[in-house]
């Protein structure tokens, strides 16, 4: 199987589908609103779009091996409770036709950021309860099977995370499988989130700030590494200053082939200043530039937004699309905006040679794959 990454035509929001060569599948964050869903409505339909190009179980079942949340905000967890089975498979509801998450990858940090400076949503509190639920199941049997797993995405404060270590990725730490099993088209490297330390305000570090940040390498074709993906939810410039001041000896590590620009395309992930406020005369920040443009020859980067207008929106701005456009130029890359064409999802094949646009997305035949139980950990 060709390994993919799509990602949706979801306005400003985050979507985005990863097939690896072995067949499995990682969404990255969900934005299914209720446009979408109306089939009255022109907002492209990206739940039957995301059905479509999904293996069933041996039970009928649509499932993802994995989805990771970046951070709770609405537009990365919008429609979750709609269309995605919670709870233990046994309830599962086959007229109900949801999609079972096999494995969670959730950040606990994230989640109690949130809940301090913003009110969770219904999408972002299913989630979360999801995710403990999974925890505690995982602390009674010391086990988890499919439907059940869950990798949690950095350490929780005050020790909370410490007897959880088979299913924890510690930041800076990288891992290998997927849905309990090793799969050697993945290596994913945990960025963020930042642990806060004692010159840290609460406020910094919440929220956006909050977002899960990864590198995950694809493989493709006997090569490894054929695609590099740089993901990072909402995180601004506080971020990925921090982020260049650890990784600027060891660049390596934020090479990427493909960028989904963060925030959609936010000025605020570049600059502290405002753009609506200062226009031209906001200034770039240097490290957290550098941290986002360590992009290999050929590089894609990828505006998961609305159409980027010379105007003073923002997210998207034109003038973070500017720099990310330059930041393409130097490597003979490109920068694409997701919401310039439609409504399939923006797709990249990946094979050994790297990237190549896909013609037109195509849907994946669905083979039976049986639910079982099976012993957790990670590379």
């Amino acid at each position: 199987m060709t390994a993919k990454v799509e990602f949706f035509r979801v306005d400003n929001g985050d979507m985005t589908l990863v097939t690896f060569e072995s067949g499995k599948t990682l969404l990255i964050d969900c934005h299914i609103r209720k446009s979408a869903d109306d089939p009255d409505d022109e907002t492209p339909d990206v739940a039957s779009q995301l059905k479509d190009r999904l293996k069933k179980d041996g039970d009928g079942r649509p499932y993802v091996d994995a989805m990771l949340n970046s951070h709770p905000d609405k537009d990365h967890i919008c429609g979750f409770k709609t269309h995605f089975h919670t709870g233990p498979l046994a309830d599962y509801s086959k007229s109900a036709g949801k999609i079972v998450v096999r494995e969670m990858w959730s950040s606990p940090l994230v989640f109690r950021r949130a809940s301090k400076s913003h009110v969770l949503g219904d999408d972002a509190k299913a989630w979360s309860a999801e995710a403990r639920r999974r925890v505690e199941k995982f602390r009674i049997n010391s086990w988890l099977g499919d439907g059940d797993r869950i990798l949690l995405m950095g350490e929780d404060i005050d020790g909370k995370t410490d007897d959880l270590g088979a299913i924890l990725v510690k930041t800076d730490a990288t891992w290998t499988k997927i849905n309990g099993a090793y799969d050697a088209g993945l290596e994913g490297l945990l960025i963020a989130p930042l642990k806060a330390s004692d010159d840290d305000e609460d406020e910094d570090l919440s929220k956006n700030n909050s977002s899960v940040v990864c590198r995950i390498k694809i493989g493709a074709g006997g090569v490894a590494d054929a695609c590099q993906l740089l993901t990072g939810g909402d995180a601004e410039v506080l971020i990925w200053e921090k982020i260049w001041e650890r990784y600027r000896g060891k660049k390596d590590k934020l090479a990427y082939d493909l960028l989904q620009t963060p925030h959609h395309c936010s000025w605020h992930s570049l600059s502290w200043d405002s753009w609506s406020q200062k226009g031209e005369d906001a200034k770039v920040s240097p490290d957290a530039r550098s941290a986002l443009a360590q992009a290999r020859k050929g590089a894609k980067l990828v505006a998961s937004s609305k159409t980027i207008k010379n105007d003073k929106d923002d997210p998207p701005c034109i003038r973070a699309k500017r720099e990310y456009q330059a930041i393409a130029k130097d490597v003979v890359g490109e920068f694409v905006c997701v919401g310039d064409g439609g409504p399939e999802p923006l797709a990249y094949d990946i094979k050994a040679g790297g990237l190549t646009r896909a013609a037109k997305a195509a849907a994946v035949v669905s083979a039976p794959a049986l639910i079982g139980a099976a012993r957790v950990g990670h590379g």
